[in-house]
């Protein structure tokens, strides 16, 4: 029986912060242009919401604008954050290479679930080479409905796995494990909340902790 750990990976893997303002600022410069925005970039409102659905990004952010506009500009933004992906400018959180090793030479599966889109994920997938560590990388597009929980259990059964954990730094990421009787490891990251984190059974500060954590 295979023991899986699921790591989300926007804020728990990969410093998204080192590419989200500059891309974000990039995608608010379009719509000023464009005539459709005025005030300053929403990065601190992006950064309250970070790890949710996509959908749910726009409708925040551009409360006021129509799903066309929101698509587009969803596009541009992932545009970006692509490019600035290829060009280096982002980084893993420290000590990845060193706990996938770990966890790999101890015999347990590693995948990656997250509400990025497919595209996005591959980018860091490939400039990372996170494939010599990871089976599989699910995105929330590949589900119906939008929910964290589902994306670890369409892993669970395609892997028919019984036992492991989520990492992650949102409160999605925590839900998503107990829905799935899976231990919710609990990163105190860049985009962590407090009150979110006390819900995890096992919090850490660094990844290497993970070796400690995993009472399976």
């Amino acid at each position: 029986m295979s023991i899986a750990v699921i790591f989300d990976m926007d804020g728990t893997l990969f410093q998204t912060n080192k590419i989200l303002e500059i891309s974000l600022h990039e995608t608010f410069n379009r719509l000023r242009a464009m005539k459709l925005w005025e005030k300053e970039t929403p990065v601190e409102k992006y950064r309250e919401i970070m790890g949710v659905p996509l959908p749910v990004v726009w409708e925040t952010l551009l409360p006021n604008h129509s799903n066309e506009v929101r698509l587009k500009t969803n596009d541009y933004f992932h545009e970006k954050l692509i490019e600035n992906i290829n060009s280096g400018n982002g980084a893993l959180y420290p000590n990845v290479e060193e706990i996938f090793s770990y966890l790999k030479n101890n015999n347990y599966s590693i995948f990656i679930a997250s509400n990025g889109l497919t595209e996005y994920l591959n980018a860091i997938v490939r400039y990372y080479n996170l494939d010599n560590w990871v089976t599989e990388t699910f995105s929330i597009q590949q589900i119906q409905t939008q929910d964290k929980a589902d994306l670890v259990k369409t892993i669970l059964k395609k892997y028919n796995i019984e036992k492991g954990a989520v990492v992650g730094d949102r409160l999605s990421d925590i839900k998503a494990a107990k829905s799935n009787c899976l231990i919710a490891i609990g990163c105190n990251f860049d985009f962590a909340q407090q009150a979110e984190l006390s819900q995890a059974d096992v919090i850490i500060n660094d990844l290497l902790e993970i070796k400690t954590n995993l009472s399976i």
